[in-house]
């Protein structure tokens, strides 16, 4: 009785794998191998049915023996053949996972590109646009400076000139920080040294940028997504950091390029980072170019124990 019992248990079990297995021959793309282990799967269950008589009733067994031997023989070849040429799924799973890697990075790149494009736009609105305002005015100011006025009017005009002289810096400023311009002409170190060389003085925040890079130039997409990652890095040690030295080098070896960023910050918690899904210090926007260009970036940071930043492309 217990052996029909598990007889009749192995017969539902088989049938139910067999299903199982026509339910996901339409995601295999009917794929041969698919087909034949799902026909080896119906035999065994035949086969399993083909036993069960003898134990029931008064049936010989040596009536179904070339039946049995028939049933093995076709199930184990839908097995063979459909395990050897299974790698044919596995093919088009490793295909349709590349094309989906693929078209993530086309997207990000294309993100990134029209942020680019969208800054360089700005920059070029903010330059041309109230550049010349700018200047029109300091032009009229210069001009009352030469005509006759009492001590407080001279004041109010020396006042309105210092603050239009301060406008013209700032749109600069920020015009070149959209799109640096220097980035553009004369590369990813000019550019970097040109940005720290500004952080040193008004921020008491001391950057040591060291490299065996001179004037070099490398694949432009690349040197913008790295120069927007470095000054996403300085500005989080700035804002919140509390930081007094940051030690910054960028070497190539070969053709890749091995950028070190540590900070004598106050640190921070890895795992709360990893839990808040790297948001609150721009981290998923720094891993995200970063993966766009094929590159690894790693951060190491404790409480109290300062930043590391560590980050690897190929050039």
């Amino acid at each position: 009785m217990i052996l029909q019992i598990l007889l009749v248990l192995a017969i539902l079990l088989q049938v139910v794998a067999a299903v199982m297995a026509i339910k996901l021959t339409k995601v295999t793309k009917f794929n041969l191998s698919w087909i034949l282990i799902t026909v080896g799967f119906f035999f065994m269950a035949i086969r399993r049915l083909v036993e069960f008589p003898p134990m029931i009733g008064r049936f010989h067994t040596e009536k179904y023996t070339e039946l049995y031997i028939w049933l093995g023989v076709i199930t184990s070849l839908c097995f063979a053949v459909g395990v050897f040429l299974i790698q044919k799924i596995f093919n088009y799973m490793k295909k349709v996972e590349s094309e989906r890697r693929k078209s993530e990075e086309r997207l990000l790149q294309a993100v990134i590109q029209a942020e680019e494009n969208e800054r360089k736009r700005f920059a070029k609105d903010l330059h041309d646009g109230l550049g010349p305002l700018l200047s029109t005015i300091k032009l009229s100011v210069s001009t009352l400076s030469h005509t006759e006025q009492n001590h407080a009017t001279g004041e109010i005009i020396q006042n309105t000139n210092l603050v239009v002289d301060e406008a013209v810096k700032s749109l600069k400023e920020i015009s070149n920080n959209l799109s640096p311009h220097i980035l553009n002409k004369f590369g990813f170190i000019k550019a970097l040294r040109n940005f720290t060389s500004k952080i040193n003085i008004p921020h008491g925040l001391e950057i040591n940028l060291k490299t065996n890079m001179t004037d070099e130039r490398f694949d432009q997409q690349k040197e913008v997504i790295l120069y927007r990652v470095i000054c996403e890095l300085i500005n989080n040690t700035i804002k919140h950091a509390k930081a007094s030295q940051i030690d910054l080098t960028i070497h190539r070896v070969g053709n890749n390029l091995v950028i070190k960023y540590t900070d004598n910050g106050e640190g921070f918690n890895m795992d709360t980072v990893k839990r808040n899904g790297n948001q609150g210090m721009g981290f998923s926007n720094i891993f995200s170019r970063i993966d766009s260009i094929k590159g690894n970036i790693t951060f190491d940071s404790k409480p109290d124990k300062g930043t590391s930043v560590e980050i690897y492309v190929y050039i």
